[in-house]
């Protein structure tokens, strides 16, 4: 292991803690002072307390907005972890270099957690503000049909039993799979119809009070998908070491 390498390694502990005290801190800010976003006209305004501050609301308050701190990050993050699929799963057609693949699929697998946190969250918010858990909107669609693929790549892993062959046609899904996240990234700017939300946009910008849990769930998210991310790794290449080392002294004893 190069000492590059080991120094890395090293950051996983501290990573991952700044990472659960940055998303714990955007979780009590987030539920404590960040303003809920107004929705329809109330028949009569109210006060409400918004972080010490009292303040009169004419449109129904959306709480389930305050998922939007923890749902936009979850997917920035998934979409970054495809990028080093794709990234790694290039080297390795290039190279032919094993390190690669497994980087790939380790990449792959922290995709997978915060795909999934992404699709939960987004649900309970579809469910909250929609009425409905699920709709054929393109965001949705376009996601859901990410996510199916990111599982699919498992599925094809576990169905190839040659290394060679297994890794080869991952890398080669594992690209396929990351030309979609920019499609779901950008589908609500291709289709203007779509009523799922712009979430950045050219217009008016964000107020601080909101952007500072969003800002510190997504440094927050991103701390701990890099610490997952070696940590796997680390796992990863030590089992490989080990059954490196069982065929070595099978063949020696042979």
């Amino acid at each position: 292991m190069s000492t590059k390498t080991s120094k890395i390694d090293a950051l996983v502990l501290p990573l991952l803690i700044i990472g659960g005290v940055l998303t714990l801190f955007a979780f009590v800010f987030t539920f404590t002072m960040a303003p809920p976003q107004p929705g329809n006209e109330l028949s009569e305004s109210v006060l409400i307390n918004v972080g010490g501050t009292y303040e009169i609301l004419n449109k129904m308050p959306l709480f389930s907005q305050k998922i939007f701190y923890f749902h936009m990050p979850a997917a920035v993050v998934s979409f970054a972890a495809l990028i080093f699929t794709a990234l790694y799963a290039i080297l390795f057609l290039k190279t032919r270099d094993s390190k690669y693949d497994i980087r790939s699929h380790m990449a792959t697998e922290i995709c997978l957690v915060f795909v999934l946190m992404t699709m939960v969250s987004g649900l309970l918010w579809t469910r909250h503000d929609w009425g409905v858990w699920w709709t054929w909107e393109p965001r949705l669609t376009t996601y859901f049909i990410l996510t199916l693929m990111v599982i699919g790549y498992f599925i094809l892993r576990a169905a190839v039993s040659d290394p060679e062959r297994r890794a080869t046609y991952s890398a080669v899904f594992g690209i396929i799979v990351f030309i979609n996240a920019p499609i779901s990234l950008m589908i609500t700017r291709l289709i203007p119809t779509s009523v799922h939300p712009v979430v950045i946009s050219t217009g008016e910008g964000m107020p601080p009070m909101m952007l500072i849990p969003l800002l510190t769930s997504l440094v927050g998210f991103c701390c701990l998908g890099f610490a997952l991310y070696r940590q796997r790794l680390r796992t990863s290449e030590m089992q490989e070491r080990v059954e490196t080392l069982k065929l070595t002294l099978e063949d020696m004893r042979g």
